[in-house]
């Protein structure tokens, strides 16, 4: 009864904000899906106008309703450019809760997401156990960008050229930690991500690192869970509100001035996403989220805007490294930030930033999109690689450990000499140096 209330629920609010899109096309423009397919159906206007009779077409078609649905990459690019302010990635996030209410999870996302993703300690378990393992089944292939390949055919992997997991994830270097605030009087809580933690965990190291520098005391929880966006963008409600209970059990009783991140996509998640899905918490509980959303900062935007960037000197006898930086589609279209990740960039002054065509346009990553998506996403990575590669960089940076995956996936299947690092790590260097 109470999830049928649920779907109700949804329904009614999918109803209210449907009505406000104009259907003008605008979004076809800056949709990166409709660009390489031009098919109406993968385009904002498209999709809406299928959900605007969702109570008809679930009953009479539900797999091929949730398939359309499905087939986006939640980049955010239609409502950062909608005239008429509509919430796209609301619309889309909610109608996925209620095609999966309504069919269920297939049992691979069940028993992903209800028994892995959602008890931390245990994926955390499974996934160290992987990391020993990976070597029978993968293969070095760019030691630069330290990608992989699978040694034997599998559709999971096939041509990609993935990111292996780190030997020891960064929850394993470092378990918790609760400093005091320093110089700069702020103490902030650190909120590692999945990715990160468990694929770029020198980027956390850089996080620490930089904090350490600036004299901002740091919170780190151990056993930190998912920011909640592979569950929610696969309509796994269910598992979503778990883990936001989790991470606010873990984060909401901490006094701190600020929560960092430095994940575009998950500072977008609890930012955006966490107040509008959140019905289904208790009253007490949805105060703690609103207090830590509003707590919630990207690492460049707090660096930038609640420290202050120190300025690297330039000595003439170094050489100047090429760079361009991507923007990431959480960071930019969700979030705003821009000046932000180049102000921390540009402090470095080894770097001579080059901007590429197109910085905001998507690198086709989108989560689950390129997992059951792969061809298409490949060609959207392909035109950011273009780009990339146009700007004559020899380092390529961005704040999204999603898009790096990407990104150094099409670089290393091109045999690009780009290196692919975090923001956070240029500025990183450079304190290193002044130190």
């Amino acid at each position: 009864m109470s999830r049928l209330k649920e779907l109700v629920r949804l329904m009614r609010e999918l109803e209210d904000q449907l009505v406000v899109c104009m259907r003008c096309g605008m979004c076809q423009a800056v949709c990166p899906l409709f660009d390489e397919t031009g098919r109406e159906a993968d385009v904002a206007r498209g999709k809406l106008a299928l959900l605007d009779g969702l109570a008809r077409e679930i009953i009479r078609d539900p797999k091929s309703v949730q398939e359309r649905v499905n087939r986006c990459l939640l980049c955010g690019s239609c409502a950062a450019n909608c005239p008429s302010g509509v919430r796209v990635l609301d619309i889309f996030v909610k109608a996925r809760a209620i095609l999966a209410g309504y069919s269920g999870l297939s049992l691979l996302k069940r028993g992903v997401f209800r028994g892995m993703l959602v008890h931390p300690e245990l994926f955390n378990q499974l996934l160290g156990w992987a990391s020993k393992f990976q070597i029978i089944f993968t293969k070095p292939v760019d030691d630069l960008l330290g990608t992989s390949c699978a040694r034997f055919i599998s559709p999971l992997f096939s041509n990609r050229h993935f990111k292996p997991l780190a030997k020891v994830p960064f929850h394993r270097r470092m378990a918790s930690l609760n400093t005091s605030a320093g110089m700069s009087g702020l103490k902030v809580a650190f909120f590692v991500g999945c990715v990160i933690d468990k694929m770029f965990p020198h980027v956390a190291e850089a996080v620490l690192e930089v904090l350490d520098h600036h004299g901002v005391g740091v919170v780190l929880p151990e056993n930190q869970g998912c920011c909640g966006i592979p569950t929610l963008s696969s309509g796994d409600s269910e598992t979503f509100y778990k883990l936001v209970r989790h991470n606010v059990t873990r984060f909401g009783d901490e006094s701190i001035d600020y929560l960092i991140t430095a994940c575009a996509t998950c500072t977008s998640t609890i930012k955006k996403i966490w107040p509008t899905m959140i019905q289904g918490l208790s009253n007490g509980e949805q105060e703690r989220v609103a207090e830590i959303v509003e707590k919630t900062l990207d690492v460049c935007q707090f660096l930038d805007e609640k420290v202050g960037l120190k300025q690297g000197n330039f000595h003439t006898d170094t050489e100047r490294i090429s760079l361009t930086y991507h923007d990431p589609c959480h960071l930019k279209k969700s979030l705003g930030l821009t000046v932000q990740p180049r102000a921390m960039i540009q402090a470095n002054p080894r770097y001579q930033l080059r901007e590429m065509v197109e910085a905001d346009w998507c690198c086709g990553c989108g989560g689950s999109f390129n997992l059951e998506n792969y061809e298409i996403s490949t060609s959207i990575g392909k035109r950011k690689i273009e780009n990339i590669k146009n700007s004559g960089c020899g380092v390529v940076a961005t704040g999204c450990p999603a898009c790096m995956l990407q990104i150094s996936d099409m670089l290393s299947q091109g045999e690009n000499q780009i290196q692919v690092k975090h923001s956070v790590e240029i500025y990183a260097e450079m304190l290193a140096r002044v130190s």
